[in-house]
């Protein structure tokens, strides 16, 4: 099932008060980039970021736990981001970039 272009706006809309924040198009999916690093995606109407060591750190320090989901068959599992919460996931991300220099 692809993504819908109106969930993709509503993920951005939320992250919108990161500058820096980008999307590609991807097989009907949306591969979402901060400051040009690669931190996750929007599959199947989901924010799905990469589970980095700083991320983890970070979710974990705020008793914050992701839960894992797979965004496609073959794919190794990513963190399912809590967009109701978009200052939180603004965080992660920014952590995961910083591990992506």
């Amino acid at each position: 099932m692809a993504s819908s272009k109106e969930y993709l706006d509503f993920v951005l809309d939320r992250l919108s008060g990161l500058d820096g924040i980008s999307y590609r198009p991807m097989m009907g999916e949306y591969l979402l980039y901060y400051r040009r690093k690669l931190v996750g995606g929007v599959y199947d109407d989901r924010l799905l970021l990469k589970p980095t060591k700083s991320a983890l750190k970070l979710t974990e320090d705020c008793g914050r736990a992701l839960a894992r989901e797979i965004p496609y068959d073959g794919a190794k599992p990513m963190l399912l981001a809590d967009i109701d919460d978009g200052e939180f996931t603004a965080c992660v991300i920014q952590a995961i970039a910083e591990d992506l220099h």
